[in-house]
């Protein structure tokens, strides 16, 4: 499948793409490019959300670029170009986080070990940060250190609506009762880029989710709606381990963490405790912002480029 490439925001050039072999081979869809400058400084490996796809993040893979990293991603199972489990592709499901570890593993070894240039700093977003946490404490990490953008440690009970208990215990008894497949309460088929800007939990920069809801709309096949029972539960499920009290002094890998001062979706208090108990480990707060500092305006852009480079290790004055 070749990426979807519109006037407003057009594929960056040099880039192969293709499919990989999920850990059950699932067909899964993935896009790496070189850097376009030097010094070379090896290969980000960039891990969007829930209904996040490739084309989303070519302004941020230009960004990389330009730093001199090489950039490898992929779309998760069931989302984006990669191919999806039920007879409607618009529902977002997982059997269980589990399988994600199983991809990210193959992504590894069949794209990014054979193919890209070490070392290797895995960035990701929100559902893409829990993924990489839960990979980070495995035998074999293949990172030298993590930038993780608001990640899902706990969902925000603004999001949930009720608390925490109550939603782990409808979706634990959903799941049970033969519902996994169904769509959580209220949800729908509906792309969150179809519903008005104004309001939305997601960015503050109207262009940016104009160009996103651009690449839907002449590319809906990319898009899924609201997450199923079964989804809601993996996920909930995968929060409780990573946010276990001696989880984070398991990991040994150096972390950068961004949390939003108007995060709606996941809690940013959950972001900057597990900070505080990790062993290498800084939390950035990024106050304006919403839940998707990358799809964000160019302030809070500046502010999560400023962090990033001096972390690791980028001199501005070459990139």
């Amino acid at each position: 499948m070749e990426l979807v490439a519109l006037p407003r925001n057009p594929v960056p050039s040099g880039a192969t793409v293709g499919f990989f072999k999920g850990y059950d081979g699932t067909e899964l869809r993935f896009a790496r490019w070189d850097a376009t400058r030097s010094p070379r400084r090896g290969t980000v490996c960039l891990f969007g959300g829930r209904t996040e796809f490739i084309e989303k993040y070519f302004e941020v893979i230009a960004d990389l670029r330009r730093r001199g990293f090489a950039v490898a991603t992929m779309d998760w199972r069931g989302q984006g170009g990669s191919q999806r489990a039920l007879a409607n592709p618009r529902k977002g499901y997982v059997k269980g986080f589990w399988q994600y570890d199983g991809d990210l593993i193959r992504f590894m070894k069949d794209v990014v070990l054979p193919d890209c240039p070490p070392p290797f700093i895995g960035l990701g977003h929100s559902m893409g940060g829990n993924i990489l946490l839960r990979s980070a404490t495995m035998q074999g990490f293949w990172f030298e250190r993590m930038v993780l953008s608001s990640p899902l440690l706990t969902p925000n009970d603004v999001t949930l609506q009720y608390s925490l208990s109550v939603v782990r215990l409808y979706a634990e008894l959903g799941c049970a009762f033969g519902m996994s497949k169904a769509y959580v309460s209220g949800g729908s088929d509906t792309f969150e880029s179809d519903t008005p800007f104004d309001g939305n939990v997601l960015t503050s920069d109207r262009e940016r989710w104009q160009r996103t809801k651009s690449v839907l709309d002449v590319a809906p096949h990319l898009g899924i709606g609201s997450p199923t029972v079964r989804w809601l539960r993996s996920a909930l499920r995968s929060c409780q381990r990573i946010s276990a009290e001696s989880y984070p002094q398991r990991i040994n890998v150096p972390l950068l963490l961004f949390a939003v001062g108007n995060d709606t979706v996941v809690s940013s208090r959950a972001i900057e405790d597990f900070a505080v108990q990790a062993k290498v480990s800084s939390c950035i707060l990024m106050p304006g912002s919403r839940h998707e500092i990358l799809q964000e305006n160019d302030i809070v852009r500046t502010r999560f480029w400023a962090a990033f480079d001096a972390y690791v290790g980028v001199d501005t004055k070459v990139a």
